[in-house]
C-alpha cells in the first residue's frame, strides 16, 4: 500500500489557520492524502498554541501536531500536552518537560504513522539536549511494527538539518525541517529511502517578514528599538510537502513541495 503524507509548514496566527480551513480538505481529497502532520508552534497569535485552537486544527483535518521553541509560550496548553495523544514536544527537551516524545496516528484501514519532533541547537532558544542522541533514543521506543515515521526538526541552521537528514536516511520515512518559515528547494529522496527537505516553509502571510508586519520588523532592525511584531495579513499561502511512502517498508518513494494561495 502506498501512503501519502502531507507535512504542513509552520501555521502562523489566524491567517495560517484561515488558509488551512479553506484549502486543506480539498488538498486531502484531490491528492488522496492519508495523514496530515502540521507544525503548530506559531498558531496562536504567532506564538504558541491554545486548547481551543488545537481543536480547530483537528476540525480542519490535521491528524498529528509538532511544536518547537515556542511550545510553552502559553502555559494553558500544558495540561493538553500531558493528555493529548496526537501532539509531541521536541524530544531533546529535558525529560521533565511536559509532553510526549512521539505520537501515533492510525490510518483508517491502514498502518500507523509515528511523528517525532526535535529542536536544533545552533542559534536556538531554549537550548535542548543533543538532537542526534535524542532521536536515536526515541526511535528505539517506537513499536517495531510502525514502519512509517516522520521527524520534524525545528532548527535555524540548515547545516544541522541536512546533517540530521543523512543521520536518519533509511531509518525514517521523512525528515522535514521547520522554523525558518522559508520554503527550500532541496526536496529529494535520499539514497536509503528517506524523504528530505530543509524547510517546509510557512503557512501564513507572505507579505511579511517571516509572518510578521514588515514595517515593524524593518523599524526595529534599522533603529535598534524593540517593536511589537504583530502577525501580518497579506498574501496568505499554505506551504508544505507531500510524501509518498511504501507502507510495508516505510521508505519514501517521492516528495513534492507544494504551495497553495488563499482563496479569500
Amino acid at each position: 500500500m502506498e501512503l501519502r503524507l502531507f507535512c504542513v509548514g509552520d501555521v502562523v496566527g489566524s491567517p495560517g489557520r484561515r488558509v488551512l480551513a479553506e484549502v486543506l480538505a480539498r488538498i486531502v481529497k484531490e491528492r488522496e492524502i492519508h495523514c496530515v502532520i502540521a507544525n503548530a508552534e506559531n498558531v496562536a497569535g504567532g506564538s504558541g498554541l491554545t486548547a481551543a485552537i488545537y481543536q480547530k486544527l483537528l476540525h480542519c483535518g490535521v491528524h498529528l501536531l509538532t511544536m518547537g521553541d515556542h511550545i510553552y509560550r502559553r502555559r494553558e496548553i500544558i495540561p493538553l500536552l500531558e493528555t493529548a495523544e496526537n501532539i509531541v514536544k521536541p524530544a531533546n527537551l529535558p525529560p521533565s518537560a511536559p509532553g510526549r516524545e512521539f505520537a501515533l496516528y492510525e490510518v483508517p484501514g491502514g498502518p500507523r504513522v509515528a511523528v517525532v519532533s526535535l529542536l536544533g541547537r545552533l542559534y536556538m532558544k531554549p537550548p535542548g539536549d543533543c538532537p542526534f542522541r535524542a532521536v536515536d533514543r526515541v526511535l528505539a521506543l517506537i513499536p517495531k511494527d510502525v514502519k512509517i515515521i516522520v521527524v520534524d526538526m525545528h532548527a535555524e541552521a540548515t547545516s544541522e538539518k541536512v546533517a540530521m537528514g543523512w543521520h536518519l536516511d533509511g531509518r525514517v520515512s521523512a525528515m522535514v525541517g521547520t522554523h525558518t518559515h522559508i520554503p527550500t528547494a532541496d526536496e529529494r529522496v535520499l539514497p536509503k529511502g528517506t524523504a528530505y527537505i530543509t524547510d517546509l516553509g510557512m503557512t501564513g502571510p507572505y507579505d511579511s517578514v517571516i509572518g510578521r508586519e514588515k514595517d515593524r520588523v524593518i523599524s526595529s532592525l534599522t533603529s535598534g528599538v524593540p517593536q511589537k511584531f504583530d502577525v501580518a495579513s497579506g498574501d496568505i499561502r499554505l506551504c508544505g510537502a507531500i510524501v509518498s511512502v511504501e507502507s510495508t517498508t516505510g521508505l519514501a518513494k517521492s516528495i513534492e513541495r507544494i504551495m497553495f494561495n488563499s482563496t479569500g
